[in-house]
């Protein structure tokens, strides 16, 4: 049954990272063709990515969204509001630490110490998932919530650098990826299944939402400490290899570090876990060992995925916006931009997770490919907006103040389980995927152009976290529309049949 699993996961990962592998090899045979060591590091990345991310899967299914719910569940039970708030803020901060999408921005940004930013992050997660469960607790709309919190986000951004501006928005996407998610939703559901009441579904959904704003005020708050002066980027230098043996040296040598950064990732929460099941939770032999093993799939999955990513995935996604960059046709850099975005947000490991929650607790009333479909198209729309801010170095509040208030107006119109998984998909489209390959691609074209690289290409993760809510919003107005007909035309038909009857008898 295990091996059965793990070919399954492996085999959807692998659909997964096959479309944005022949976007790469296409590019490099005719319009930015790359060097065969980039190539043959490219497709190593690819295969590490593939497997990384069938076990991660399984492991997250096994591990992670049993202890988020189990924990949910029973911290749902308790009384004291202010221990159970200090729990959230260590636990929060824990799961966020060991996010691989953060450690591979964090590795970007080269003004910063990646460990400050880990730190910053972490805080801010930690604080608004704490935030989150009082919103759940005092019975808040989420519509509100985010409407209070969204305003004191761009109120502040008027006094943050340029320099920070778009990293501190980054941070907010890519604190929610492959760690984060399994966690914090089946934390939401293990709140809600206590509950019980009538909007608990509702309630299942929306705290990756409220999670994602949290980095984005710290990374303010840290802006406004660093005088202007700190912010530089220094141009990375691109490796190049004479035969494959070097290739496979540099994987190889990568190996330990990446060891070393999942252990201290998953380690805190695994004795977090343990202290917990000791004191609280009491879980079964057999549901532990489930549990453990569960840990060592995510252990391997999660080595695997952040050697591919960085390694193999990063430094391709530089080149070929460099290249693009030196032919000079901005058509083309937006249309190619807006061909990866399409594809690479269905390589997320989390929009995996994501999409088969939703579909378990709604009984599959929000279908899988339709969430895929509307996520590919929001974020195809992001990296177009992405990348013309790269070429023309507009200020990304232009972009981010519209379309967060238009996402808003629609929570309105739509249904609350809708505006709640829309507010959550933006978070998880901005995973590790749009770190490693997106934001490297746009440095590139930075670069390319001779752009500053931190004002004009940051912001790419923010671009990619908005864009999603607006097209799943608007596939939730649709659906709703669609159940109304139907609800109406079912009605309509019953008093039909009450006539015919009337009339007969």
């Amino acid at each position: 049954m295990m091996k059965e699993n793990i070919k399954l996961k492996i085999k959807e990962a692998l659909t997964s990272i096959i479309p944005i592998t022949l976007i790469v090899a296409i590019l490099s045979f005719t319009i930015t063709p790359l060097t065969n060591d980039v190539i043959v590091e490219f497709i190593i990345g690819a295969i590490m990515l593939v497997i990384g991310t069938g076990f991660f899967t399984l492991g997250a299914d096994m591990s992670m969204s049993i202890i988020g719910e189990r924990i949910g569940a029973d911290i749902a039970k308790r009384k004291n509001i202010f221990l159970i708030l200090i729990l959230l803020v260590v636990l929060g901060t824990l799961i966020t630490v060991a996010e691989p999408d953060l450690k591979v921005l964090a590795e970007q940004v080269t003004s910063l110490p990646s460990n400050l930013i880990i730190v910053t992050v972490g805080l801010g997660v930690g604080v608004f998932l704490a935030i989150a469960f009082l919103r759940v607790v005092l019975k808040l709309k989420l519509v509100h919530v985010l409407l209070f919190l969204y305003s004191i986000v761009f109120i502040l951004s008027f006094w943050v650098p340029k320099e920070f501006l778009a990293m501190a928005f980054d941070s907010g996407g890519a604190t929610t990826g492959p760690m984060a998610v399994p966690f914090i939703i089946a934390f939401g559901i293990g709140i809600s299944m206590v509950r019980g009441e009538k909007n608990s579904e509702s309630d299942s959904f929306g705290m990756v939402a409220i999670c994602s704003i949290g980095p984005i005020l710290a990374m303010m708050i840290l802006g406004t400490v660093y005088k202007i002066t700190d912010f530089e980027y220094t141009n990375r230098v691109y490796d190049s290899y004479s035969n494959t043996r070097e290739i496979a040296d540099v994987f190889i040598q990568n190996i330990p570090n990446y060891l070393k950064e999942v252990t201290i990732a998953l380690l805190p929460i695994i004795i977090f876990f343990i202290i917990y099941q000791m004191i609280a939770i009491k879980m079964s032999k057999k549901e532990l060992a489930k549990v453990f093993i569960g840990c060592i799939y995510e252990f391997i999955g999660l080595t695997l995925f952040l050697l591919g990513a960085n390694v193999g995935f990063l430094q391709v996604g530089s080149l070929i916006g460099m290249k693009l960059a030196e032919i000079g046709n901005n058509f083309l850099i937006i249309a190619i931009g807006a061909l990866m975005g399409y594809f690479v947000v269905v390589a997320e490991p989390a929009v995996k997770v994501l999409n088969e929650q939703i579909s378990d607790i709604t009984d599959g009333a929000i279908p899988k490919k339709a969430m895929t479909r509307s996520l590919s198209i929001g974020v195809s729309l992001a990296l177009i907006i992405a990348m013309v801010r790269v070429l023309t170095g507009i200020s990304i509040l232009y972009f981010l103040i519209p379309g967060y208030a238009i996402a808003l107006i629609l929570s309105f119109v739509g249904s609350d389980i809708f505006t709640a998984v829309a507010f959550d998909s933006g978070g998880v489209a901005s995973g590790t995927m749009a770190s490693a390959f997106l934001v490297p691609f746009a440095i590139g074209v930075c670069e390319g152009i001779g752009a500053n690289v931190l004002v004009n290409a940051f912001g790419v993760i923010a671009m990619v976290a908005m864009a999603p809510i607006i097209t799943v919003q608007l596939m939730g107005i649709m659906y709703k529309l669609k159940f109304e007909k139907i609800q109406k035309k079912n009605e309509m038909g019953e008093k039909e049949e009450q006539i015919i009857e009337i009339e007969w008898m």
